[in-house]
C-alpha cells in the first residue's frame, strides 16, 4: 500500500545492463493508459559528466582521470576520503540526486504514480546509489560535516520505501556485453551485491534480465498490477 498522501512508487533496480531503462520506458507507456504517471531517474549519470570532461581541449582526459581516481578512493572502505574538494564534489552529486528525489514526492503529492529508474540505498556505500561519504573515512571537519550531512538526505530518502522494486538480475558476461564502456570489475561487484540489496524492506519481485525481454515486460507488468491493486 502506497504511504499515506502519496501516490505508488515502482521502482526498477538492477546492475548496468539489465536492462532498466528500456523496461522502465515500457511501464510508464503502459500505466499511462490507466492513470497519471510519469518517470524520475534517480542514478547521477557521472559517467556522462567524465565523457564530457573528457573532451575538454588538452586537459579533459588528464582532468578526468584525476578525478575518477579520487572518487575511487573515497569508495574504498577503509581508506581515506581525499581531501575536502573532491568531498564536496561527491556531496554535490548526492544534492542532485535529492533534487530529483524531492520532484518526485512532489509528483506523488500530486496523485501521480511514479516509475522509478533506481534507487537509493545505504546498504553498500560508496556505489551502486549508496552514499558516497560512507565507504572511506572522514578526516577533517568539513570532510566530515558532508559526510554526515550526506548520510541524511539517504536516510530520508530510503525512508519512503517503495510499493514495488523490480530487480532485473544479469549475469556478467551479459552486463559487459550491453555495456562495454563501462569497467568490468564494476559491474562484477554490482551483479555481486544486487540480490542481497533490500531497499527498507520493500516488495521485491526478481525477473531474470536475460529472459526473452517480452516475457520479463509480461511478468513486470503482472507485477506492478499485483502491487497497486
Amino acid at each position: 500500500m502506497a504511504e499515506a498522501g502519496l501516490a505508488p512508487m515502482i521502482a526498477v533496480v538492477g546492475c548496468d545492463g539489465s536492462g532498466k531503462s528500456t523496461l522502465s520506458a515500457d511501464l510508464l507507456a503502459w500505466l499511462r493508459e490507466s492513470r497519471p504517471v510519469d518517470t524520475v531517474y534517480l542514478g547521477l549519470r557521472s559517467g556522462e559528466i567524465g565523457n564530457r570532461i573528457k573532451r575538454w581541449p588538452l586537459i579533459g582526459r588528464a582532468f578526468e582521470r584525476q578525478l575518477s581516481k579520487k572518487a575511487g578512493q573515497a569508495r574504498e572502505k577503509g581508506g581515506k576520503i581525499p581531501g575536502a574538494p573532491t568531498a564536496f564534489v561527491i556531496y554535490m552529486f548526492s544534492v542532485k540526486r535529492m533534487r530529483a528525489f524531492n520532484r518526485m514526492l512532489a509528483l506523488r503529492r500530486k496523485g501521480v504514480t511514479i516509475v522509478t529508474d533506481r534507487y537509493p540505498q545505504v546498504e553498500v556505500p560508496g556505489f551502486y546509489d549508496g552514499p558516497g561519504l560512507s565507504a572511506a573515512r572522514a578526516e577533517g571537519w568539513l570532510v566530515s560535516l558532508l559526510a554526515r550531512r550526506e548520510r541524511a538526505m539517504y536516510e530520508r530518502m530510503i525512508s519512503h520505501v517503495p510499493d514495488l522494486v523490480i530487480r532485473l538480475n544479469v549475469d556478467v558476461d551479459t552486463a559487459f556485453a550491453r555495456k562495454p564502456d563501462h569497467k568490468r570489475a564494476s559491474l562484477e561487484a554490482k551483479v555481486a551485491v544486487t540480490p542481497h540489496l533490500k531497499f527498507n524492506g520493500a516488495k521485491i519481485v526478481d525477473l531474470c534480465s536475460t529472459d526473452p525481454y517480452p516475457v520479463v515486460l509480461e511478468q513486470a507488468k503482472a507485477a506492478v498490477m499485483e502491487a497497486l491493486a
